[in-house]
């Protein structure tokens, strides 16, 4: 292959299938193409008129960006303003208060509908509430809630205060929840006394009174919701009743103003080991850029859209495209909690169809799921209010992208794939969907204001057709101000592999015409024969043959070729009884293995495929391929804490003893 082979990633799977924007599209959408133009003129400037235009300040900013405490950037920082007023009490305000704020949806058929002016009320409660049991501004909240109205209640109530949220995702246990109290040095944590998961109720607050008996000193109190009406247990004087202390709360406060550096919230990244990363996010420059990538990516119509992201406010994405960005532009969105399989198979679609959805953002997890299930499910509904489909949280194969835009989007929708992560704290490269002529599978270009490249071993830009490493090399508004409490960590962590530059461990390729593809973690990126592989896109194409529905690839040690391919695959339910009933293995392995040979080349050929009913995966969806490294080395399986369900690892270890390798 070419001399640069050990230095950069190859591109090696190409993808030819062109969708341009419709006509009609272009001329309603938000963002047209004199946008980057703009932005790219002068960065700092394009940021300031958004943050003008998208927010309301008490105090008007002077200074855009401070960037002399590198890597701690400044973002408007002697303006002042509050989260909470500018997603609630502006809207209000402007007599949009009777538009509806939160369609949320029980897993058990219950819902309840929030306007703007109810929703004002219900968080001037919680706030004062809150300063009833004495967290002040700058205290740290820790919340461990179900994805019900409340959470986004206490996340609101929190910012209208000048308090930090520490929002821990439900499904995390005592241990995790202790080290995140712990580590943010929290005050209080809300909770409640379970949700619905499954068909069943899930606790909650046992795994608080937990997390608190073996440490977490700084908690004074625990609010608890009551949800499922399940017994509790109860410390006096500590616990207290969310509706009883919001029913005794004054309906009147008044938002505190901050300064725009003011800490917002921190959220700890999960499926590391040691010790936990709070990655810290302030309030200005955040509040821009979710509130403009919401509105330009999403097309976004607040007085006609309705918009659901299917996210949980335990992740990233729920924070910024379920609670800041869609409230800042006055969004009517619908939150779901519960599983897309509960009560069926179709409850996500009949969501979509009772309440006329015309976004949807969700994963490329739960839409690989959903091929798995079949297209015969989504098309007992009527989804023809959808106008526009996102996808987030990792690459997304042009397979699952394809059959996403024809079977939900019903061969008409734009499909925008967003690039961005935790650190960035907001969509940092996207297709805009009046503008790009989109790619299935590829993320394609930076924002408007966004300054992102690919880039070799040595910091240079890789040409057209060339892989290498995903960096940003100019400060954003809504990016990491640092890693609690470790300011070496966050220079360590996100700085030194290339001095002056944002590169956080994704891999990366463009492709001939100079736009973006994912390749998944630098981490698994292969060594095959002197040739840096991606899984990624050996994944995509295993995944494009019509008998896998799901597949994940690691690189196994090879005394040959120094590493080989090995591929864990889910087959579709029509492929899956045939393999059980006639015992054909290995003849789907040598389908499989010429198919990737065709599409890729043999370099990327498996040499071990092995069947599976299911991957590792964590609770937000991502697959964790280090354990499956493990697997396919023999080695003895890594920590399992954060999977979904740790015992698919022990279904896949037992199969791997009859791998199908022909």
């Amino acid at each position: 292959m070419n001399h640069e082979s050990s230095t950069s990633l190859e591109n090696l799977l190409a993808e030819d299938r062109r969708f341009p924007p419709a006509p009609e599209f272009v001329a309603q959408a938000n963002a047209g193409p004199e946008m980057s133009s703009w932005a790219a003129a002068d960065r700092p400037a394009f940021w300031a008129e958004q943050a003008r235009q998208l927010l309301t300040w008490s105090t008007p900013f002077t200074e855009t960006l401070d960037w002399s405490g590198a890597p701690v950037a400044r973002w408007f920082a002697d303006g002042r303003l509050n989260a909470c007023y500018n997603a609630v009490d502006r809207h209000v305000e402007a007599g949009r208060g009777d538009r509806t704020a939160l369609i949320f949806e029980g897993e058990p058929g219950d819902g309840r509908t929030l306007t703007y002016a109810e929703l004002q009320i219900e968080v001037s409660r919680a706030a004062n509430a809150l300063l009833e049991i004495g967290v002040r501004t700058g205290d740290r909240v820790a919340i461990y809630l179900p994805m019900i109205t409340e959470a986004v209640v206490a996340m609101l109530a929190c910012a209208r205060i000048g308090a930090v949220h520490s929002v821990v995702f439900g499904g995390f246990s005592a241990e995790a929840l202790r080290s995140r109290i712990e580590d943010a040095q929290a005050v209080a944590v809300i909770t409640a006394d379970g949700g619905h998961r499954r068909g069943s109720a899930a606790a909650l607050k046992p795994a608080v009174d937990e997390a608190l008996a073996g440490g977490g000193a700084s908690v004074r109190h625990v609010l608890v919701v009551r949800r499922t009406g399940q017994e509790v247990a109860w410390t006096e004087g500590r616990d207290v009743w969310w509706h009883e202390a919001l029913e005794q709360a004054s309906e009147r406060h008044e938002p505190v103003q901050v300064e725009a550096e003011h800490p917002l919230f921190i959220l700890y990244t999960s499926g590391t080991t040691g010790k936990p990363k709070g990655i810290l996010h302030t309030t200005g420059g955040y509040l821009t850029q979710t509130a403009f990538t919401h509105l330009n990516v999403f097309d976004l119509k607040p007085e006609t859209d309705v918009y659901w992201c299917t996210a949980d406010v335990g992740w990233v994405t729920g924070h910024s495209y379920v609670v800041y960005g869609p409230m800042l532009n006055g969004a009517t969105q619908v939150i779901y909690e519960g599983t897309p399989d509960t009560p069926d198979k179709g409850r996500w679609w009949e969501i979509v169809a009772k309440h006329g959805v015309t976004i949807l953002y969700t994963a490329p997890t739960a839409i690989r799921t959903c091929m798995k299930w079949g297209e015969d499910v989504p098309g007992r509904y009527d989804l023809s209010s959808l106008r526009l489909l996102g996808s987030v949280g990792e690459p997304i194969n042009p397979e699952a992208w394809t059959w996403y835009r024809r079977v939900i989007g019903g061969d008409r929708t734009p499909v925008v794939d967003t690039w961005w992560q935790t650190e960035t704290g907001a969509i940092m490269i996207s297709p805009l969907p009046g503008v790009t002529t989109a790619k299935p599978g590829s993320a394609q270009t930076p924002l408007p204001g966004i300054a992102a490249d690919v880039v070799d071993e040595e910091a240079h830009p890789v040409e057209n057709g060339s892989g290498g490493y995903l960096v940003i090399t100019e400060p954003w508004p809504s990016m990491l101000r640092g890693i609690w409490g470790d300011p070496q960590r966050f220079a360590d962590t996100y700085w030194s592999r290339f001095p002056g530059i944002y590169f956080a461990g994704d891999g990366a390729k463009k492709d001939e015409d100079g736009d973006i593809w994912l390749l998944g973690r630098v981490d698994d990126v292969m060594n095959i024969s002197g040739h840096r592989l991606s899984t990624a896109e050996i994944e995509s194409s295993l995944v494009a043959h019509p008998m896998v529905a799901e597949a994940a690839v690691v690189g196994a040690s090879d005394t040959t070729t120094g590493q080989a391919v090995v591929a864990f695959v889910i087959l579709r339910a029509e492929y899956l009884d045939q393999v059980d009933q006639e015992g054909e293995g290995a003849d789907v392995a040598a389908t499989l293995r010429a198919h990737v040979t065709k599409q890729i080349g043999p370099i990327a050929k498996p040499r071990t495929i092995l069947v599976v009913t299911e991957l590792p995966k964590t609770r937000s969806g991502k697959i964790m391929r280090r354990l499956l490294r493990d697997v396919a080395e023999h080695r003895k399986v890594g920590d399992v804490t954060t999977l979904a369900d740790s015992s698919v690892m022990d279904l896949i270890a037992t199969g791997l003893d009859k791998p199908t390798t022909p």
